[in-house]
C-alpha cells in the first residue's frame, strides 16, 4: 500500500474536522531553541486567530483537513488550538486575554513534558519517534482556573 500513500508537506498539520470551522486561537510553541541558562524551556513562536486550511481527499474520497503553518518544523514546534480565555480585572470585570498571554499559559502548563534534545542534528537523521512536547492533553474541561504569573497579578490587584 506504500505506492498509494502520498507524502504530505511537513507544514501541513492534520486537524479534526470539528476544529476546522472554529476560529479558536492557534498557538505555535517552540522548544529546543533557547540556548543558555533560561528558566523557560518553551517559547511562543506564533499566536493568531487567522489560519489557512487545506482540504484533501483520501482514497475513499473522505475529506481530511490540514492546517497550513508556514515554517512549521515537527522537530521543534507543536500546535495547540485554544478558545478565547478571560481573566478578572480588579473591579471583577472580565477582560479577554491576548494570544501571547494564552500561549504563555499553555507553555507553563506543558513545560514539564518537554523532552531535552540537542539543538543541532545531522542532516541524515530522521524525525524523532516521540514529539518534542510529550504531555497528554486535557480534552474535557468543566471549568478552567489558571494562576497568572506573580508579576502581572500583583500589578493588577495592587498588592
Amino acid at each position: 500500500m506504500g505506492i498509494f500513500r502520498r507524502k504530505m508537506p511537513s507544514h501541513f498539520i492534520p486537524i479534526d474536522r470539528n476544529n476546522a470551522a472554529h476560529k479558536d486561537w492557534l498557538i505555535l510553541l517552540e522548544a529546543g531553541t533557547i540556548v543558555g541558562p533560561s528558566p523557560e524551556r518553551l517559547r511562543v513562536a506564533r499566536a493568531t486567530q487567522e489560519r489557512k486550511l487545506v482540504r484533501k481527499y483520501n482514497l475513499t474520497l473522505r475529506v481530511q483537513y490540514f492546517l497550513v503553518v508556514e515554517g512549521f518544523n515537527p522537530r521543534i514546534h507543536v500546535v495547540y488550538l485554544c478558545p478565547q480565555l478571560y481573566r478578572h480585572e480588579s473591579d471583577k470585570r472580565l477582560v479577554p486575554l491576548q494570544g501571547d498571554e494564552i500561549g504563555r499559559l499553555i507553555a507553563q502548563a506543558v513545560e514539564g513534558g518537554v523532552s531535552t534534545r540537542r539543538p543541532w542534528y545531522e542532516p541524515t537523521e530522521k524525525l524523532p519517534d516521540e514529539p518534542v512536547i510529550n504531555v497528554s492533553p486535557l480534552t474535557e474541561f468543566d471549568t478552567v482556573v489558571v494562576e497568572m504569573p506573580n508579576g502581572r497579578n500583583s500589578a493588577a490587584t495592587g498588592t
